[in-house]
């Protein structure tokens, strides 16, 4: 419900919960049992031993707190989202400021390809969350491609699917299609998640088992950047004149004045930090 709960929010990754949570490899792990093996059972027909090679025991129960909580929450963060931007957007600050504290306490040793990994990830993290939406075709192609990137972005720690669709221009569609039930850019969509997953959890899965330290850096990095995108006080910045866009951004600014509404969203971005410690212990347990 966690991981559920985080996608919903462009600009926070499931993939960031899964990790202070303690289930992100096992989670990588899982998918990865999808493999070519578990399509030939499926094709000659042996579902039941199909389904024996596969961990369904861990991989049911998160499939059905995910789709619980986008059911249950959506409508609640929608609507904290739209009425109150700075105090969820603070709680969820501090939530992946100290995820990604906890996520670096995993590297033994900070060595220099360790540090200038982090430093590359970051600002890459802090570049791509700081582009501006574009507009992109409505083939199914194209919506097969943008399922296989979000859901890669998904898995990630610190850049989530919906933010990415948010970035290629299709948020608003693939939301508009789930709530007409058009099968047809369901159908596309979803096959290019599958594809995406299947593929991206084994390249995952080779570097953490690889390059261990140096993947845990990057992902430290990822969460790090993507506070760009999480930080509360924003203010609308207007196309230049004679730009060849008519597009707008928000721009990061500090708060105005110190006031009650700065104490309470400091007071949320803390209490994300304890929320994510409570985690890291039920998670040992």
């Amino acid at each position: 419900m966690c991981m559920g709960a985080s996608d919903v929010v462009p600009g926070v990754s499931g993939g960031t919960m899964a990790l202070i949570l303690g289930i992100y490899e096992e989670l990588i792990q899982s998918i990865k049992a999808f493999d070519a093996s578990f399509l030939q059972l499926v094709l000659r027909g042996r579902l039941r031993r199909a389904l024996q090679a596969v961990p369904l025991g861990f991989l049911i129960p998160l499939g059905l707190g995910i789709l619980a909580a986008i059911f249950t929450l959506a409508r609640g963060i929608g609507w904290l989202l739209n009425h109150h931007p700075i105090f969820i957007w603070s709680f969820f600050f501090g939530l992946i400021l100290a995820s990604a504290l906890f996520v670096a306490r995993r590297i033994d040793q900070w060595t220099a390809p360790t540090v200038f990994t982090l430093i590359v990830t970051t600002l890459a993290a802090y570049f791509v969350v700081g582009l501006v939406p574009v507009k992109t075709p409505e083939t199914l192609p194209f919506i097969f491609l943008c399922g296989a990137i979000a859901i890669c972005a998904m898995i990630l720690p610190g850049i989530s699917g919906s933010f990415i669709l948010v970035l290629l221009g299709k948020y608003q569609f693939v939301l508009e299609a789930v709530s007409r039930f058009d099968f047809g850019i369901l159908i596309v969509f979803t096959a290019g998640t599958a594809t995406g997953i299947v593929l991206f959890v084994r390249l995952l899965s080779w570097l953490l088992a690889r390059f261990y330290q140096l993947t845990m850096a990057a992902l430290t990095g990822l969460m790090m950047g993507s506070l760009r995108k999480i930080w509360p006080w924003k203010a609308l910045e207007l196309p230049s004149t004679g730009s060849s866009t008519d597009s707008t951004a928000f721009v990061n600014v500090l708060p105005h004045d110190f006031s009650g509404e700065l104490m309470a969203a400091i007071g949320l971005a803390l209490l994300g930090g304890v929320v994510v410690c409570i985690l890291q212990r039920l998670a040992k347990h």
